[in-house]
């Protein structure tokens, strides 16, 4: 992995992009306030250190990926010489495992208050978020469903539309979250249903009339966007990875490459082909399941078979003519208008639930792509 963009705004945080580096920040007591003055000065060279900080004393951890692969004991230096530990709770990450080991990380009980990162696969409740110290770090923000939850990611952007006017945040197509809207929705046109909490394709289905919504749960509805912007006539979409650090002040980083996935049938608008998953989702989850699904397992090849690197993407469309640079800005924009639009609710519960600003991160990612991207849903997930 190379270096990120960003940040768009930024005021001192505890992360560290680096060449060939993971971005996974980490701030340790230890480093701060236990080591000796030659201890301090080997560490000033360190690969895995970067001193911040307007004296230069805030450490940052920089997590090399290619030390899941050597095992370099250089990387694992300091993280067994000061002690770093972390723990994994109700999830299964490999990829963190391996890569906070590959380092010198120990890994401790799930029970265990002794450790510098907490990557958990669910929220923590207020009385655990208060008891973090300062050098203690969790991979979620309390109330980040505001952005990961479909029906409250509408909702918040609705309440923008409403205070800043449509035409600044017109980053949504028409929408309604259903049962609750279900009267308002009567057009005869097609709408895309997905529930609004799952995730890899899972519940969604294309519909031609609204009779034929089924209603029994939560589901966001949405008007299918039929002429979207396609590749040799497939539908695909951009996979971004977006780091937020903080929330009071904002700072968000949106890491420079990312994954194009493309739907495994080409494209038809005729409305016989509208229940055609392989033809209208792009899901990996879903298209892997298509007999015209097709891998590739050349690291070195960037632009074959049914996932491209997001730089490959651009470089098609740049070839055909399309203006990239006017696409990417249209990118960050509406990657930083969504998070803005769920900032108040989850900067207010980092005011009160989260002891220190430096505690929680999140990792985002998701970007459906159409001919309008202004028109376009972010589909915004938690941290992996």
């Amino acid at each position: 992995m190379s270096q990120t963009r960003g940040p768009h705004h930024s005021s001192g945080v505890s992360f560290g992009p680096g060449e060939g580096g993971v971005d996974v920040p980490v701030m340790t007591e230890s480093l701060e306030n236990g080591a000796s003055s030659t201890e301090d000065e080997d560490l000033e060279e360190h690969p895995c250190i970067q001193w911040t900080g307007s004296s230069h004393k805030i450490p940052i951890f920089i997590f090399h990926a290619e030390g899941i692969v050597t095992k370099d004991t250089a990387l694992l230096h300091v993280g067994n010489r000061y002690h770093l530990s972390f723990k994994i709770v109700r999830t299964e990450s490999r990829l963190v495992r391996n890569i906070l080991s590959a380092h010198g990380f120990q890994e401790v009980n799930p029970n265990s208050n002794d450790f510098n990162l907490m990557w958990t696969g669910t929220h923590l409740k207020p009385q655990h978020l208060r008891t973090l110290l300062d050098f203690q770090k969790v991979n979620h923000f309390p109330r980040s469903y505001e952005l990961t939850r479909k029906d409250r990611l509408y909702k918040n952007i609705q309440r923008m539309q409403q205070l800043h006017g449509f035409k600044n945040f017109s980053i949504v197509p028409q929408t309604f979250v259903l049962p609750t809207e279900f009267q308002e929705l009567y057009s005869k046109r097609p709408w895309i249903v997905k529930p609004v909490a799952s995730s890899r394709g899972r519940g969604v289905y294309l519909v031609s009339n609204p009779v034929q919504i089924i209603t029994d749960e939560s589901i966001l509805v949405s008007r299918y966007i039929r002429s979207p912007l396609l590749i040799d006539g497939f539908k695909f979409d951009m996979r971004l990875y977006v780091l937020v650090t903080s929330y009071e002040p904002l700072v968000v980083y949106l890491y420079e490459e990312g994954l194009t996935r493309f739907a495994t049938v080409k494209y038809d608008h005729g409305m016989k082909n509208i229940r055609n998953q392989f033809m209208h989702l792009t899901n990996y989850s879903i298209n892997k399941k298509s007999l015209d699904y097709v891998s590739c397992d050349d690291p070195e090849v960037e632009d074959y078979g049914n996932k491209w690197s997001m730089s490959a993407m651009l470089r098609y469309l740049k070839q055909e003519g399309r203006d990239t640079m006017a696409l990417m800005a249209q990118i960050e924009d509406l990657v930083i208008k969504t998070i803005i639009a769920a900032e108040l609710p989850i900067a207010t519960a980092c005011k009160m639930f989260v002891p220190h600003r430096r505690n929680c991160f999140g990792k985002l990612w998701d970007l459906a792509s159409s001919r309008m991207l202004s028109e376009t849903l972010p589909r915004l997930k938690g941290a992996i």
